[in-house]
């Protein structure tokens, strides 16, 4: 699914390494409520209407999701070139590890990927990265809440090495009360640090993923999100 690509996508980038494969399609076992958080929203038929936001002064702002989050300084942007499908040669792929979402995900979308170098440029230390993506909740029939996004993305990421912090929790931000979950991978003397966020709202399951070298790193770029209310 389409969560699960970037997740490994975005994690890819961020260590400048070759492109991970992508996930395979979610089973219906994925949906059972194991997790303990607790319950956050319902799925709901996806909105058409949906702002893929847009970034001025250093700040991504969505105005249906009543979202903005601070990019920092200096960081490059790579939403469109996420979202395009590109047919690559074989030595163009080896040349550049980025990714273009996968054209069989329908109603799924990047709204935002930053990082703090751009993915092409390799290098040993952590790239850091924000990564908001929307995926249509109807290819999950059986999503009912937040928390269930999360049982196929922590499969993945424990085949590809991540180890998960704790189980996914709820947390406040501004108006809004999402799930989260934080994970780690050790590289050699490297620690890549990444926390999802995920909510439901407009028939989509909406996704924040921020990886850092550090946790504080990763919470300062947490603490860039805000969420307001109508009109705001």
């Amino acid at each position: 699914m389409f969560f699960r690509w970037a997740f490994l996508a975005v994690a890819a980038l961020s260590l400048s390494v070759d492109v991970l494969a992508q996930g395979s399609s979610a089973s219906s076992s994925s949906s059972s409520s194991s997790s303990s958080a607790k319950h956050v929203s319902k799925a709901a038929g996806p909105d058409s209407g949906l702002d893929p936001g847009a970034v001025a002064n250093g700040v991504y702002r969505n105005k249906t999701l009543a979202l903005s989050c601070k990019i920092p300084a200096g960081w490059v942007l790579r939403t469109d070139e996420m979202n395009a499908p590109v047919e690559k040669k074989e030595d163009e792929k080896e040349a550049s590890p980025q990714p273009a979402a996968p054209a069989s995900s329908a109603g799924a979308k990047v709204l935002l990927a930053a990082f703090s170098r751009p993915p092409e440029a390799r290098a040993e230390d952590v790239n850091s990265s924000i990564l908001i993506a929307a995926e249509s909740a109807a290819s999950y029939p059986d999503l009912k809440e937040a928390a269930q996004y999360f049982f196929p993305l922590t499969e993945v990421a424990k085949a590809q090495g991540f180890t998960a912090d704790e189980d996914p929790y709820e947390i406040a931000i501004g108006t809004k009360t999402l799930v989260r979950a934080d994970f780690h991978k050790d590289r050699g003397t490297r620690v890549m640090h990444q926390s999802t966020l995920a909510m439901l709202a407009h028939g989509y399951a909406i996704s924040i993923t921020v990886i850092g070298g550090t946790d504080d790193e990763v919470e300062d770029l947490i603490d860039g999100l805000t969420f307001s209310g109508p009109g705001k």
